[in-house]
């Protein structure tokens, strides 16, 4: 085990054995092991947004075991997935690449100001299946988030006494937020904050921009020359508020973009002093080879030096 890894453990002191030793399997596996960068692939998009609307730009994406392919071969960290799709292929991949069981869902069939999401998978789901851990979204800004705090609350106790790791997409949203609320810089890191303080061992967030929601925050901002100006600033900020980098945070890679523009966005990150990316539609929604050589440049950018 590297030195980094071990630092990187060492902030989980509460933790038992397993899920230690779960923690450091999705920190040592794919292209990025023992570097503390990880890169996963989440196909959730399929419940999410829509199976045409994820899958149609490429066809095989249809295929469950499409996406654990990709991740094999592209050395990724992990794969995560709702419930369907990973007992789709659990059994013959079994051991090839760490799982994570997205435990919550939601789906767009219905115009919500103030979304929720419903409990689609279990702890023992993700046991049964052999994952690694559980991951769950919650919405800081909706009417529905106390419920959803308590949720993974509950979700996280158990899925750590069963040595499970806890992954929590924290993504801003709801009729307490602007459209451009939901990414800016003080939300963004609130959300970071929120997720660490319900227990999870890895954060996914939304690259911010340098929008300032909430006028009470803008003055802190202003008063003590918080810089955010760039992209690697924010990054650098979102880190610091999640336990001052002593939590793993990760980017989402969002819809799909040009490579140049999402290879920016990854220096950015690196910059910054992100632990890396979790790139779903960027990735699947282009034919494989494109998806690999892609998922490869990014892979190098975290791992220079």
């Amino acid at each position: 085990m590297t030195p980094r890894v071990r630092e990187i453990l060492s902030w989980y002191g509460s933790d038992n054995p397993g899920t230690l030793t779960n923690l450091a399997r999705l920190l040592n596996t794919g292209r990025l092991a023992g570097t503390g960068k990880l890169v996963i692939l989440p196909v959730d998009q399929g419940f999410e947004h829509g199976p045409a609307r994820s899958f149609g730009p490429n066809p095989p994406a249809y295929d469950p075991r499409y996406h654990f392919e990709l991740a094999i071969e592209a050395g990724c960290n992990a794969y995560a997935a709702p419930l369907g799709f990973l007992e789709a292929g659990a059994r013959e991949f079994a051991g090839d690449i760490p799982l994570i069981l997205k435990a919550n869902d939601h789906d767009v069939l219905l115009n919500e100001k103030d979304p929720d999401q419903a409990l689609t998978g279990s702890v023992a789901d993700a046991l049964r299946l052999g994952c690694v851990g559980i991951g769950f979204t919650i919405y800081p800004g909706s009417l529905n988030r106390i419920d959803m705090y308590e949720q993974i609350r509950a979700y996280a106790a158990e899925a750590k006494r069963n040595g499970l790791v806890v992954i929590i997409w924290s993504y801003p949203r709801g009729s307490g937020l602007s459209k451009e609320g939901e990414t800016a810089i003080d939300v963004t890191g609130y959300a970071a904050h929120i997720a660490a303080q319900l227990g999870a061992h890895l954060i996914k967030v939304k690259l911010p921009i340098a929008h300032i929601e909430q006028d009470e925050a803008r003055k802190v901002y202003e008063s003590q020359h918080i810089p955010i100006a760039t992209l690697p600033e924010r990054v650098r900020h979102v880190v610091q508020c999640a336990f001052d980098g002593r939590r793993i945070v990760i980017f989402s890679g969002g819809p799909q973009e040009t490579d140049e523009a999402l290879l920016a966005e990854i220096r950015a990150i690196k910059e910054g002093g992100g632990f890396g990316s979790i790139i779903g539609r960027n990735s699947f929604q282009r034919p494989k080879p494109d998806a690999l050589r892609l998922l490869g440049q990014v892979v190098e950018i975290y791992a220079s030096r």
